[in-house]
């Protein structure tokens, strides 16, 4: 059980201020929205959507977008552990969405977040957080940042908490085979992991999601993706299990995995069966598929 003043989970990760046009593609485009996006902060806005207590730690910068991700994630009911740098700005994410899958372009180089650093979350302020959860996004950012993470992981565990890390691979963010070897290291040092098949095919050279298991043995839960096919997850020893996805008319896949993860941590921490946490996933994926935003919506 955890502490009565803290959160059960602790996403640590970026958080970009996001612009997104609307009717037509960028480069016609003569109006947009400003949101955010970070796949973190997304996990934790679905994971006080589903009722549970959440806190996103980051960096952001002392600007109007830092003051907007602030403002949005506190309206969804996140906790924040947020240190906002007068030097260093928030990043910045512009989108070309589209149902087949959408083009990104980022501009987070210097970011306030990229230059978290280890030590920022200890295990004593850790003390009774059940989950804390990160991704691959996160080592990419900057070499401070990797340290930062390799610590978080000792910290955590320290805590007594579970590690939740979904593989995330960002292929304009580093080269391809230093992901494969880093991203490979913190699967292996995770409590909870999600990937994608067709990442994992990219980064590690593996196929099905009986290759990954072979690949990633040590994870006490690994939980493939499959896109529209479903997910399979894999427990210790025990026989996997699959649950295939949902059959949704698609507006916009990004934040679709982060939902997932978010739904499947709830109902870990609900001490669901493994089948009903794969369900719990696709269900909260499907609220963001069905929108052109990367968070579910509030209701």
């Amino acid at each position: 059980m955890s502490a009565p003043s803290a959160p059960e989970v602790v996403c640590v990760g970026e958080s970009m201020a996001l612009i997104t046009p609307i009717a037509d593609p960028l480069v016609r485009a003569g109006a947009a929205t400003i949101g955010l996006a970070g796949a973190e902060s997304n996990v934790a806005a679905g994971l006080a959507a589903a009722g549970r207590r959440v806190a996103w730690a980051s960096r952001l910068g002392a600007d109007p977008f830092g003051e907007r991700i602030i403002a949005e994630l506190e309206g969804r009911g996140v906790d924040l552990w947020v240190e906002q740098d007068a030097t260093a700005p928030t990043g910045v994410m512009f989108k070309d969405p589209g149902a087949e899958g959408s083009l990104s372009y980022y501009y987070r180089r210097g970011s306030a977040a990229s230059q978290m650093t280890a030590g920022a979350l200890g295990a004593d302020r850790l003390r009774g957080v059940r989950i804390v959860h990160t991704t691959g996004i996160t080592p990419a950012l900057s070499d401070s940042c990797r340290d930062m993470v390799e610590h978080l992981f000792t910290d955590a565990h320290d805590a007594g908490a579970l590690v939740s890390f979904d593989v995330n691979d960002r292929r304009a963010l580093w080269p391809e085979a230093e992901a494969s070897e880093t991203l490979a290291h913190f699967a292996r040092s995770a409590d909870i992991v999600f990937v994608g098949r067709d990442e994992a095919e990219r980064i590690w050279g593996t196929t099905t999601a009986a290759d990954i298991r072979a690949f990633l043995p040590e994870c006490p839960i690994l939980v493939v993706k499959d896109g529209d096919v479903g997910a399979t997850a894999f427990v210790g020893d025990a026989a996997p299990v699959f649950v295939p996805a949902p059959v949704v008319d698609v507006v916009e896949p990004i934040g679709a995995g982060d939902a997932f993860a978010a739904g499947f941590l709830a109902a870990t921490l609900a001490e669901a069966p493994i089948a009903e946490r794969l369900e719990a996933g696709h269900r909260a994926a499907a609220r963001v598929l069905a929108v052109a935003a990367d968070m579910p919506p509030l209701v």
